[in-house]
């Protein structure tokens, strides 16, 4: 394999990585913020409102609760599932690294470690 070509596939996996990284803290934020809603939900002893569209609709607060939690155990199996999928990637890249390391690669990598 020519070294353009091995360049190539770090680059396809870094690329993918950063991907991934960049959806999970999407996720993340989101995940904080349905939290968020949730805890105030249930420290709310006032009525509680949806908004639908441009429609603000007043809604039963057990099943917004139920929406939320919903939700947030949604976005938590989405950010486990992007977790793995980045340990996955970053394995391949370290063992792809690995495999086309030349003496002096190592020598250099050992001096950094």
């Amino acid at each position: 394999m020519s070294q353009k070509n091995k360049i190539q596939e770090v680059q396809i996996l870094e690329n993918n990585l950063q991907n991934i990284l960049l959806q999970k803290q999407v996720f993340q934020m989101e995940l904080s913020e349905t939290q968020s809603a949730l805890n105030y939900v249930n420290q709310s002893k006032e009525d509680i409102f949806k908004i639908v569209g441009q429609l603000m609709i007043k809604t039963d607060k057990s099943k917004v609760k139920e929406e939320l939690s919903n939700k947030e155990k949604m976005l938590e199996l989405r950010i486990k599932s992007l977790e793995k999928q980045e340990n996955s990637i970053e394995a391949v890249s370290y063992t792809h690294l690995r495999a086309h390391e030349t003496s002096l690669h190592l020598v250099c990598r050992l001096l950094l470690e």
